[in-house]
Order: C-alpha cells, then sequence, then structure tokens
C-alpha cells in the first residue's frame, strides 16, 4: 500500500469518528442560538455522508459537476444543450426541476445507482419522478468519468426544493453556478458561493442570456463580486442570449463550458487536483466549524448543570430546614406541646424525679401508673412532622419551579408539567415514614431497656411512655424558640432529659437522642430526594455527556493530522485557473499562500 493509500484509509476512519461524534450531540436546550447550532451540525453529518466519506472512500469514483443557480436561470436548458439532447425538463412554470436529475455515461452506472453519494435519495429512472428522489439518466455523449447533476432552484418557492438544492451542492466535486445578468446579485446565491469559497470548491459561474452590448459591464462587475466574495478563481463563462432549437441553446454558446469540463475529466492531473482541493477544502471548512460546535455543546452542559445547582440548592435548603426544625425546638408548639402536658401533668412528674436518683425509677413508676397513655403525644408528634416535610418540599418545589421558569430553557423543560408544589402522595409517604421511625423509637427504648436487669419491670409498661419522651427530648432544644417559649419548653426539655436519665443514664441518652435523630434525618433526606428526582430526572431525560464538548475536539484533531497531506495541494491547474470571460480591467488575485491543514488547524483552535 502506498503512502497515500494509508494517508487516505486513516483519513477515512478519522472522518467516520467525527461523523459519530457530530452525530451524537446533544444540544436540547433553547438557549441563544441552539436551533442554528442543531442545524449545523446536522449539515456537517449530510456533508460527511453526501460528499467527503463516499469521496474519501473512493477517489477514483466520477467527478460530479452540480449545475445549480437561481430560479429561471436556465440550469436545465443548459444542461440540455450540453447533452445535445432533453435530459431534464425545462419551461416556464416554476418551479421546474421536480427531482435532481444525474447524467451519466452508461458506463458509469455502477457508481450512481448505488447509495455511494446523498445516500438518503432514493434511485428513480423514468420522466416522471418528483420529491425527494434522484433521477439517473445515461448518455453517452456525457464523458466518462463526469456526471451532471441538474439540481433544484436554491430560491425555490418551496422550501423543500430550496433544501435539496443546497444539498446537492454540498455533495459536489465541482460546482457549476448558473445565473443571469438580472440575478447575479441577488443575497441567496451569494450566500452559497459564500460556502464554496468556504471549502476552496472549484466553481464555473454561467452568466446566461448575456446581452452582447452589456456583456463586458456585467462581467466585469460579476468577476470583481467573485473576488471581493473569496473566489477570486472562480471561471466566469458568458453565454448570449439565443433562439432556442428544440429547447436547446446552440453548441457553439456552450463550447466555452463544455471545453471547460472535458478538460477537466481528460487531463489526470487535473482531476486529481480538483479531487484533492476540493476533499481539503470540505475537510478545512469542517473543522472550522467544529470549535463553534464543541463550545455549543459545552454551554448546553454548563446550563445544564446552572439548572441541577439550583434545584440541588433549593432542596438541600429544604432538608437544612427540617433537619433545624427536628433538633432546635420548633416542634415543641402547639398540639405536642399541648399533649405532652397532658400526659405528665403540671409539675407532679417533675417533683417525682428531682428526687434523690435511688428512688427516682420507683416515683416516676409509680406517677406513670394510671396516666393518661403516650399515643396522642405520639400522634400529635407525627402530624407535626408530616407538616414540617410536607411544607418544606412545597418550598422547594415552588422555589426550583420559580427558578427555572425565570430562565427561558428551564421554563421549556417544565412546561405542561405539574411541579410547583409537592407530589400528591407526599403526605402519605411522609406518615409511613414516621411511623416506621416510631416504631424504631421503641425497638431503641426496649432494646437499651433490656440491657438494664434494674429496669426490666419498669419497661413491662412503659416503653410507649418512654419511646415518646425520648421523640420531646429529641426536638426540645430551645435554639429555635421566641423569648416567651423559651421557659415552657425548657421545662419540657428538662423534665423529658431528666427523666430518661433516669432510666437508662445520660450517656447512654444521648448515644439514643443522636441515634434516633439521624434515622429521622435520613428517612426525610430520602423522601425529600424523591421530590427533588422529579425535576433531576426532567435533566437527566437531556442526555447530555459532559466530556462532549472534548470528545468532538479531540475527534477533530485526529482529522486535522491525519489530512495534513491534503493541504499540500491547493493551487488550481492552468486547465482549470484564470479569469475566463471576465472583463480585462478586472484584476484577479492570487490564492492566498497555504501551509497545510495541520498548521491551519492549530492555528485556528490557538487564535
Amino acid at each position: 500500500m502506498t503512502a497515500e493509500a494509508e494517508a487516505t484509509d486513516r483519513l477515512l476512519t478519522d472522518l467516520t469518528a467525527l461523523r459519530t461524534t457530530v452525530q451524537d450531540l446533544r444540544l436540547p436546550l433553547d438557549l441563544p442560538g441552539a436551533e442554528q447550532h442543531r442545524r449545523t451540525a446536522r449539515r456537517l453529518v449530510d456533508h460527511l455522508d453526501d460528499y467527503l466519506l463516499p469521496r474519501v472512500r473512493q477517489m477514483g469514483a466520477p467527478l460530479l459537476a452540480v449545475v445549480g443557480g437561481s430560479t429561471g436561470a436556465g440550469k436545465s436548458t443548459l444542461v440540455n444543450s450540453l447533452v445535445g439532447t432533453e435530459v431534464t425538463a425545462s419551461g416556464v412554470l416554476r418551479p421546474t426541476t421536480r427531482s435532481p436529475v444525474l447524467v451519466h455515461h452508461p458506463d458509469d452506472t455502477a457508481w450512481f445507482a448505488t447509495d455511494r453519494i446523498l445516500p438518503t435519495l432514493p434511485r428513480v429512472t423514468g420522466r416522471d419522478a418528483q420529491g425527494r428522489a434522484l433521477r439517473l439518466v445515461p448518455h453517452p455523449d456525457v464523458p466518462r468519468g463526469l456526471a451532471l447533476l441538474d439540481a433544484p432552484d436554491i430560491d425555490s418557492v418551496v422550501e423543500e426544493n430550496r433544501e435539496l438544492g443546497e444539498e446537492l451542492l454540498g455533495a459536489a466535486d465541482l460546482w457549476v453556478f448558473v445565473t443571469t445578468a438580472a440575478r447575479y446579485a441577488d443575497a441567496v446565491p451569494w450566500d452559497l458561493l459564500a460556502a464554496a469559497a468556504r471549502r476552496r470548491a472549484v466553481v464555473t459561474v454561467v452568466l446566461n442570456r448575456v446581452d452582447p452590448p452589456a456583456r463586458t459591464a456585467v462581467a466585469a462587475d460579476l468577476g470583481r463580486m467573485l473576488t471581493e466574495n473569496g473566489l477570486p478563481e472562480a471561471r466566469l463563462v458568458t453565454v448570449a442570449e439565443a433562439p432556442l432549437t428544440d429547447g436547446r441553446l446552440p453548441r457553439a454558446a456552450v463550447a466555452e463550458l463544455e471545453a471547460w469540463l472535458r478538460a477537466v475529466v481528460g487531463d489526470g492531473a487535473a482531476r486529481e487536483q480538483v479531487v484533492h482541493r476540493t476533499v481539503a477544502g470540505a475537510v478545512e471548512d469542517l473543522l472550522a466549524t467544529v470549535p463553534v460546535l464543541a463550545s455549543a455543546v459545552d454551554e448546553h452542559v454548563a446550563h445544564a448543570g446552572r439548572l441541577r445547582s439550583q434545584l440541588h440548592e433549593a432542596y438541600g435548603d429544604a432538608r437544612d430546614r427540617v433537619e433545624a426544625a427536628t433538633s432546635d425546638g420548633t416542634l415543641l408548639r402547639g398540639e405536642v406541646l399541648a399533649r405532652w402536658q397532658e400526659f405528665v401533668g403540671t409539675g407532679e412528674l417533675f417533683r417525682a424525679i428531682e428526687a434523690r436518683v435511688s428512688t427516682a425509677r420507683d416515683r416516676v413508676t409509680a406517677f406513670l401508673r394510671g396516666r393518661p397513655a403516650p399515643e396522642p403525644v405520639a400522634e400529635a408528634i407525627s402530624s407535626g412532622l408530616v407538616d414540617l416535610v410536607v411544607d418544606a418540599a412545597d418550598r422547594a418545589a415552588e422555589r426550583t419551579a420559580a427558578a427555572w421558569r425565570a430562565d427561558p430553557a428551564g421554563a421549556r423543560l417544565v412546561e405542561g408539567l405539574r411541579l410547583t408544589r409537592a407530589s400528591g402522595d407526599l403526605r402519605g409517604r411522609v406518615a409511613e415514614q414516621v411511623r416506621a421511625w416510631q416504631r424504631g423509637v421503641l425497638d431503641l427504648v426496649a432494646s437499651e431497656g433490656a440491657d438494664k436487669r434494674s429496669t426490666a419491670r419498669f419497661l413491662s409498661f412503659g416503653v410507649n411512655a418512654l419511646g415518646a419522651t425520648l421523640m420531646v427530648v429529641i426536638f426540645a432544644s430551645t435554639g429555635g424558640l421566641t423569648t416567651a417559649e423559651v421557659g415552657v419548653a425548657g421545662g419540657t426539655a428538662v423534665l423529658a432529659q431528666r427523666l430518661l436519665e433516669a432510666v437508662f443514664g445520660d450517656e447512654a441518652v444521648r448515644r439514643l437522642t443522636r441515634v434516633a435523630h439521624a434515622d429521622l434525618v435520613a428517612r426525610f433526606g430520602r423522601l425529600l430526594d424523591d421530590e427533588a428526582r422529579r425535576f433531576a430526572t426532567v435533566v437527566d431525560a437531556l442526555d447530555l455527556t459532559p466530556a462532549a464538548g472534548e470528545r468532538l475536539r479531540a475527534a477533530a484533531h485526529q482529522v486535522a493530522d491525519g489530512s495534513a497531506w491534503l493541504g499540500a495541494v491547493v493551487e488550481l491547474p492552468p486547465v482549470l485557473s484564470g479569469p475566463g470571460d471576465r472583463a480585462d480591467d478586472v484584476r484577479t488575485e492570487p490564492a492566498p499562500e497555504e501551509s497545510g491543514l495541520r498548521r491551519w488547524w492549530r492555528s485556528l483552535w490557538e487564535g
């Protein structure tokens, strides 16, 4: 295998990898410019599929000359005149070209009958083909190694025709751009010619139906515009206004263009130059676009990260609020405090505990016999905890939804979703977790009492009472209470603390309190995480990969390194270059000196 063949194989591999990377890009958020970036990504994939990959895969395939241009410029008439017979429909009704027509030599049929190029277009034959299909017409008067493709109008009133016309021009080895004296300054053609300039495409501009007296002035102006728009090497061919015979121009009218096309395929060196130049230009244009797409991907990833941060901040604050409220005395208000006071009485139990420690257990035990059951205390605690968590979840949902809706991209994500409040079933799920937690508290108390033989008799009837007392101790710090509440809550804290210490000892009480509170916080944390997941799922569905931008850059670097050998071929051979019919006073600037794709890519990247 020759060195060039090895280089071509490497380029094909690198381009295929880049195509996969671009195809996998996700740009899902409605950020400024996002739709344009999505179109750019689709355009790159289409250009790789339609031209670059098939051309690099088979560098020796016939050249494709796409004949494109404005509505009514005479493209179909020009193709028919070059072939010498009617192979594509022309007429006064617009749009005329229903399906693109590809005319080729019969010996080249195998190159175009498959989906080697333009794979999304099915192949058809017959004159009545319409829509997105490629009509193949073999004809012996077309030179071997060359195909002419009559494309739809680039400024057609039918959007599908416009898009198809641009797609076909992107698949061209040669551009034959047809315009008229009345239409050559239109904006749409120059947008496409700008793309040709970026790709360093080999372009011939046909100025059709020119009135001979105006030829010099119009050609001079068009030549100037070509130079100013980055196409100094584009050949300009003028075709004088002439009567049609059987719908075709006189052979002499298209002789110059015909000779130019035959010269391209008839000169092996010229043909190779055309292929290398067009491939190099297409790769160069591809690589110039990659940094923009990579930055766009980074922006989407970063924006999704900001949405996640807003979500995490809101629900993180909710978890902090719940944790604080279950330890700073907030819950010892209202119903919980009332039920506790009913359970322990006024000061009788406190005075019992104030007695000497040696008799405290007996005094407490005697006092608690016949007191109201502790279940109302547990129920009040449960109700307070449920309200606390649901309120925190409601606030977090409202805060997150408000933050996202203030962001156009975030607003689109939650559009139509009911996320401004907590889940409808959250209250029931919280109540279930509270009940499970309370059972766990009773198990802790029972387990601790079982280890102390001296408390066995007391525990035989006091587990529920001690469990309710432990719950009060967990919530009984005065850190979050107002001045008026400190006395009441402080007494409550002392009472509950002394009772448990009298039974279990101070170290055991601290341990039980710590374990039970940690369990409660963990249960509520999981519930809030489930609530936050409603928002997180929306972001997860964006399927954004944090390293996508870097992967795209790395794939482009591989292409740049592997295609550097193409950059050495930049100058058009004499048979293809020159001003053609440009006026003598229109100077053609020389093409800028090139130094290879590798150096170009690195300078672009570093700049």
